[in-house]
């Protein structure tokens, strides 16, 4: 899951060397949390936040095939 985050996170961003996630586990969700520069953060979050939607979307999805529940937060 957190391999999935950074391929999309990197494809997306100018300064793909700046991507990072870091992973933290729940009892029965785990939440990635993805950090890029700061001159990539729209391009991340998107239009109206679609991009990051699409994201959680596919997140989410991956996470169903799984059994877990996943929840990606954006940090500054």
């Amino acid at each position: 899951m957190r391999e999935l985050i950074e391929q999309m996170a990197k494809a997306l961003v100018d300064k793909p060397e700046d991507v990072s996630v870091s992973e933290v586990q729940g009892e029965r969700t785990t939440v990635y949390e993805l950090r890029v520069a700061q001159s990539d953060l729209g391009k991340v979050i998107g239009k109206q936040g679609k991009t990051a939607r699409s994201m959680r979307t596919i997140l989410s999805a991956a996470g169903t095939k799984l059994g877990k529940r996943c929840v990606l937060e954006i940090l500054e």
